[in-house]
């Protein structure tokens, strides 16, 4: 059984004081953004959570970072980009900068295009020690390869069969696809108790492809405990950190096992 913990008060606080040095394999979190920063009535500190985040990951660890910039007097912030290139003056690698596509977005802006996505930062503390590519179905699974050329004359012509039928799989790219809302993100109703969930997949799916069974995963920023869930379900011990009590009694009501525990430490 997966062992889990929630700990409410400031993530950086807390971070120093109950997480050893090099203990965390892999952090999957989304932090409050730009204008969004008053989380719940409070506020954190982003270079010092970056900071306590390089301390606490293994070595090989990884730390996935969703973001995205809010529009400021007509402009985009680039906030995110700021936040990764900071990520790399402390030492981590920027491993991947992959896109969490966001179907259903509500379209607000008229001078702009719709913006559908946000950025899923990979940083890791030199190579990742752990990378379980994900796969996905090949449309053209068991037919075999071929395709046209041009002669000398300039004519089309088809090609033979190469021979090798196409795989039945192959690695995913990094622009990852999933719906928001109820079905979309979760079909548990407690979650949207908290405004900005994101999708039990893309935990899941960052969850399996960055750590293992029984590794050591991170929540600095917990709200609803998706990540928690998932970790959890997915065999992995988990760490969830919130300032906000509201939140941490959501999280605690949705991660397995943890419904009638008292393992809430608080600093609140």
């Amino acid at each position: 059984m997966s062992n889990a913990r929630l700990f409410c008060g400031d993530n950086v606080d807390v971070m120093r004081r109950e997480i050893p040095d090099a203990t965390i394999q892999l952090t999957v979190t989304s932090p409050p953004y730009d204008n969004l920063r008053k989380y719940n009535g409070f506020t954190w500190d982003f270079e010092a959570c970056a900071r306590e985040l390089y301390r606490v990951t293994k070595p090989g660890g990884v730390v996935v970072w969703v973001v995205k910039d809010s529009i400021i007097d007509g402009s985009q912030t680039a906030t995110s980009f700021k936040q990764a290139l900071y990520f790399r003056e402390l030492g981590f690698n920027l491993h991947d900068t992959m896109i969490f596509n966001a179907s259903r977005l509500p379209h607000g802006a008229t001078t702009r295009y719709h913006n559908q996505f946000e950025f899923m930062f990979v940083v890791s503390k030199g190579a990742p020690a752990v990378a379980n590519i994900l796969r996905e179905a090949c449309k053209h699974a068991g037919r075999f390869k071929g395709g046209s050329f041009s002669d000398k004359r300039g004519r089309e012509m088809r090609a033979k069969p190469a021979g090798v039928p196409v795989k039945d799989t192959k690695p995913r790219g990094n622009i990852w696809t999933y719906g928001l809302g109820f079905g979309g993100c979760t079909t548990d109703r407690d979650a949207f108790r908290h405004p900005a969930i994101f999708p039990e997949r893309l935990a899941q799916d960052h969850i399996l492809s960055w750590s293992n069974p029984g590794d050591l995963v991170l929540d600095p920023f917990v709200g609803s405990g998706t990540t928690g869930k998932m970790a959890v379900i997915n065999g992995r011990d988990f760490i969830g950190i919130d300032i906000s009590p509201e939140y941490v009694a959501l999280s605690r009501a949705r991660i397995p096992g943890m419904e009638n525990k008292c393992n809430v430490a608080t600093a609140c």
